[in-house]
């Protein structure tokens, strides 16, 4: 009899056990998974989604890409000039930095971004320069 008490307690006390590790609803895990699944970072828009409508970006894009821009600069990496990205951090979007850096593009320069001079665009007129400049400085993080 002694023996069959001893089963009887270890089984309830086992099976208290196994309910008290799991088994039973966590509403508390429920709403942390909740909140964190609401408070997870919406997937990036790209510069192209985010200014599709602006005409400055739009222009001074497609100026970019016909120009010989590329061969010296990506968004985001610097391969002889400085990424566009670094120049956007460096400068303000500002009407006097926009003149300042227009002016740059058409004349060239030397020194600013390192030794490597940056070649004059004598054919590019001022105005093109600035839609250019504006579409590079809207790509600041």
């Amino acid at each position: 009899m002694n023996l069959s008490k001893l089963a009887s307690a270890g089984a309830i006390a086992l099976a208290g056990m196994a309910y008290a590790c799991g088994g039973g609803s966590d509403t508390k895990s429920e709403e942390t998974t909740s909140a964190a699944e609401s408070a997870a970072p919406k997937k990036e828009m790209s510069f192209d989604e985010m200014y599709k409508d602006n005409p400055d970006y739009v222009e001074g894009l497609a100026l970019v890409k016909e120009s010989d821009c590329p061969s010296c600069h990506m968004v985001e990496r610097k391969i002889v000039g400085p990424a566009y990205k670094d120049v956007a951090e460096k400068y303000e979007s500002t009407d006097e930095n926009i003149e300042t850096l227009a002016k740059r593009v058409v004349d060239g320069n030397n020194g600013v971004w390192g030794q490597v001079p940056m070649p004059a665009h004598p054919g590019l007129s001022e105005d093109d320069a600035k839609k250019m400049v504006k579409y590079i400085l809207m790509l600041k993080k």
